[in-house]
């Protein structure tokens, strides 16, 4: 029995081996390693701003307006929409290594500006609303460059897993982020959130400088100044395949991705919990995230069932959390719905890229990213609205009714796929 004990311990560590080699094997190439420790560290600085920035805005500048909320998610996940021309161009046809040290460092500037007025005491809600839209602008170049860089890191052999690992770091900084933010408000106060924040874009910016650039996997640069945003959307009128991953990616967006709405009404109205039992539940979606995450790391090529899967899982989730008594299944079912949520946009993320060709694949992923940025705020006004008319459980129904109207368009495509050939 000995013997058979010690061979399973053996088998057990070699799967364990194994499977940590594949899930984390992109940290073995020292530009993403380099790239992965400054992320990491920014993220957590994102998290904490973003949820220092929802609570002075539910409770200290407005009385407990779920609409606000809404308000200021839309200025911020707004500008990715406006400005798509300018930043899909922009991810095609420029440098993203040096695009990236740009957008960086205006973010750094602006969470600098806004700790300053928070810790002076003189910050008002249009201020808010200013930063906010100032940092929807950054973002909209910083996201579909920051995403497509990673091909230049890793190669394309390397892009699934690279790209999991990227939602790995900054959902591992969303537990916590938001835990530190939790304190920090309690104990201090809001403006040095911000401040935090400011200082943590240090750490990426270095990572950014210090990069090998002969290390860097070349890329298919786009051709002609004219070459634009049009191309992008001809491209994926051609491709039924991403226009369905693209309407799913949609639905969700609009009304399923507005936790910060959902947590914090739930939080707040129905649980009345205080800034640090908010951060705790904002932190125990990003487990559920971070698992999502690390599922994805180690799988092979994302196909479109497992999106229709992921998506039908995550509207299943936000009804059952609607339906939760307490703050402890409320956020025992928060893993979950982030488990469901991240497998859904980080497999959307890699399936996108790699059916991309290259020289699209910065103007398709400035498409997507503002689906997923942008879309955002298209929704939230609404849902923070039903969360004040008829409370945040049926905010909660409208995400999940967006999970399986996502699951039935993804169906319909594959039905259809299906069917052509017979059709032929």
């Amino acid at each position: 029995m000995t013997s058979i004990a010690r061979l399973l311990t053996a088998l057990r560590q070699l799967s364990l081996r194994r499977w940590a080699t594949a899930t984390f094997r992109s940290l073995a190439v020292p530009n993403y390693r380099l790239w992965a420790i400054g992320a990491l560290v920014s993220n957590i600085g994102t998290w904490m701003q973003r949820t220092a920035q929802d609570w002075i805005v539910l409770t200290q500048l407005t009385d407990h307006s779920a609409t606000a909320v809404g308000i200021v998610m839309s200025l911020q996940f707004g500008p990715p929409i406006l400005l798509l021309p300018l930043s899909g161009w922009a991810a095609d046809h420029l440098d993203r290594r040096k695009l990236l040290i740009a957008t960086q460092s205006a973010m750094a500037l602006l969470a600098l500006g806004l700790g300053l007025l928070t810790v002076t005491h003189v910050v008002t809600l249009a201020q808010v609303y200013v930063f906010a839209f100032g940092l929807g602008c950054v973002a909209a170049f910083d996201s579909p460059v920051r995403q497509t860089f990673v091909a230049e890191l890793v190669g394309d052999g390397d892009l699934p897993n690279a790209v999991a690992l990227n939602s790995t770091s900054f959902n591992a900084a969303r537990m916590v982020g938001p835990a530190v933010a939790g304190v920090m408000i309690a104990g201090i106060c809001t403006g040095w959130v911000f401040l935090a924040n400011a200082v943590s874009f240090i750490a990426v910016i270095v990572s950014l400088l210090l990069l090998r650039v002969d290390l860097l996997h070349p890329v298919v640069r786009a051709e002609g100044a004219r070459s634009g945003l049009s191309d992008g959307f001809r491209y994926i009128r051609g491709r039924p395949d991403l226009l369905a991953v693209l309407v799913m990616m949609f639905l969700i967006a609009t009304y399923g991705l507005n936790f910060p709405i959902f947590i914090a009404t739930m939080a707040v109205t129905v649980f009345h919990a205080d800034a640090h039992q908010y951060g705790l539940l904002t932190s125990l979606m990003a487990v559920g995230s971070v698992i999502g995450a690390l599922l994805a790391a180690g799988r092979a090529r994302p196909r479109i069932g497992l999106l229709i899967g992921a998506a039908a899982a995550f509207g299943v989730g936000c009804a059952i959390a609607a339906l939760m008594p307490t703050m402890g299944l409320f956020g025992v079912f928060l893993v979950a719905v982030g488990v469901a949520a991240q497998t859904f946009t980080t497999s959307t993320n890699s399936l996108v890229q790699l059916a991309t060709e290259p020289a699209m694949r910065g103007r398709v992923m400035a498409i997507l990213f503002a689906i997923i940025l942008g879309c955002t705020p298209l929704g939230a006004p609404l849902v923070g609205w039903v969360a004040d008319a008829w409370g945040p459980r049926w905010a909660l129904a409208v995400a999940a009714a967006s999970g399986i109207a996502a699951a039935a368009v993804g169906l319909r495509h594959l039905a259809q796929r299906r069917a052509a050939p017979l059709r032929a």
